[in-house]
């Protein structure tokens, strides 16, 4: 059994997830089709998690207590190597937890465990932060999974759309250097339908800082469709890199980039969690595959 990887598998669908990042890098159906970005040139990953940050912030620095900690875009999770806890045939877990390293960036304790269990139809990931230690724990998290768009090899990426579960009338919001926009903008979603196309991510992100669906499909005028489904969860960002690059990022998120004029405490920072000692948060998100007709 390999340190790095572990494949887990029911009803014919399989996913694989690394050591490193605890990341989920392959979801194929029965019929062998895989789902997932392979991490190509256009972009070198598959579905990183974000923690203890979503987002930049302003000139990549943390402040806390008197003291500046460096924290890149999106953290540090995504670049580490969690400890296998548990290798089942259809399960795993995970787990992160504070030290050295870490403290160097993110000067508080926590415990961060991801768990995967794959159904006939489905992947369900279970997230846990935990708090162990003396002051409150001021995470955000959010998922990044990047999916294959077009999902069925030779359709039309303008084939493809989101349909959410209610209407999302809401503006959305922008980043512009990584950060976030002040000004709202009109919503590109038709009542429940995004019409998915590349020009949609000419300036980045489009980001639901106020959502009221709690899933939404990813799905085109042939081959299978994906119901991604997320509890805990506040935000929605979608993402793909401008120039038409062959994934969508679906994201839910706990959280967001930084104000472009917040450069404070970042306990005090707008979309965080506060965890209190020995409390933990738990979220949940679910991907669940449709068969074609």
């Amino acid at each position: 059994m390999s340190d790095d990887l572990h494949t887990i598998s029911a009803g014919g669908i399989t996913a694989t997830i690394k050591a490193d990042g605890a990341e989920l890098c392959s979801l194929k159906t029965a019929n062998d089709l895989e789902l997932l970005w392979q991490a190509g040139a256009a972009w070198p990953r598959h579905a990183p998690w974000l923690f203890p940050i979503v987002g930049r912030l302003k000139n990549d620095q943390l402040h806390h207590g008197g003291r500046t900690y460096p924290m890149t875009q999106h953290g540090f999770a995504r670049d580490l190597r969690f400890t296998w806890l548990e290798r089942g045939a259809e399960a795993c877990v995970l787990q992160l937890t504070d030290n050295q390293t870490t403290q160097a960036r993110y000067p508080f304790a926590f415990r961060l465990t991801l768990s995967y269990r794959i159904t006939a139809d489905a992947l369900d990931m279970v997230v846990g932060i935990a708090n162990p230690g003396a002051e409150v724990l001021p995470p955000s998290f959010g998922a990044h999974p990047a999916f294959n768009w077009p999902l069925l090899p030779g359709e039309p990426k303008d084939s493809y759309r989101l349909v959410f579960a209610e209407p999302e009338p809401a503006p959305v919001r922008r980043l512009t250097g990584g950060l976030l926009c002040e000004r709202p903008e009109r919503s590109p979603i038709e009542g429940r339908v995004l019409s998915l196309n590349e020009r949609l991510f000419e300036n980045d992100a489009v980001i639901l800082d106020q959502p009221l669906s709690r899933s939404v499909r990813l799905v085109g005028s042939r081959g299978p469709a994906l119901d991604i489904s997320w509890d805990g969860f506040r935000e929605l960002g979608i993402w793909s890199k401008p120039g038409g690059a062959p994934f969508l990022c679906i994201e839910p998120w706990r959280g967001f980039a930084s104000p472009l004029d917040f450069d404070a405490e970042f306990v005090a920072k707008p979309g965080i969690m506060h965890i209190a000692t020995g409390a933990a948060e738990t979220l949940r998100c679910r991907i669940e595959i449709q068969s074609s007709d």
